[in-house]
């Protein structure tokens, strides 16, 4: 029987210790959370819905969203722009989110099992922290064309 220690485990073992990366070891859960009420007109085709800002070196564990009916065939990425509104992956974490749909965690919905860990500046494609937040970000890729609700909870660590 053999036994794989996981990074953490292999840097609490280490002697001496190594310190392991805190947004992945006893790093301070914070949520942003709210809900937007969205017009006919904000769930047109590439519109975006700027949801919350997020610390560049922030590790994102979960990313709940849900809305309302908003009409046509509505979907929506869910990806991370920089606080100028530049998009960095439109659809990192979700690609053609239905509407309607109930609060679901699409952390990893598009984005690979193997992103668990990893900073904002990572997953937005950075090679190095620029400090500051990026937005997480809802953009429409089909048309919807009437008003409601969209929700939304992410749950990140900092260090």
């Amino acid at each position: 029987m053999g036994t794989k220690n996981s990074t953490l485990v292999a840097n609490y073992e280490a002697k001496p210790p190594v310190m392991s990366d805190a947004g992945n070891l006893h790093g301070v859960l914070r949520v942003a959370q709210g809900t937007i009420a969205l017009a006919a007109g904000d769930s047109d085709d590439d519109d975006i819905v700027m949801l919350a800002p997020i610390p560049s070196n922030a590790t994102v564990s979960a990313l709940f969203i849900g809305s309302d009916t908003l009409g046509g065939s509505c979907t929506f990425n869910v990806g991370i722009y920089t606080s100028a509104g530049v998009v960095k992956d439109e659809d990192v974490f979700a690609t053609a989110v239905a509407d309607a749909g109930a609060m679901a965690d699409v952390r990893f919905e598009a984005a690979n099992i193997n992103t668990c860990g990893q900073k904002m500046y990572e997953l937005a494609g950075d090679s190095s922290d620029p400090g500051g937040v990026y937005y997480v970000a809802a953009t429409m890729s089909a048309a919807g064309g009437t008003g409601g609700d969209m929700s939304f909870i992410i749950n990140y660590i900092v260090t």
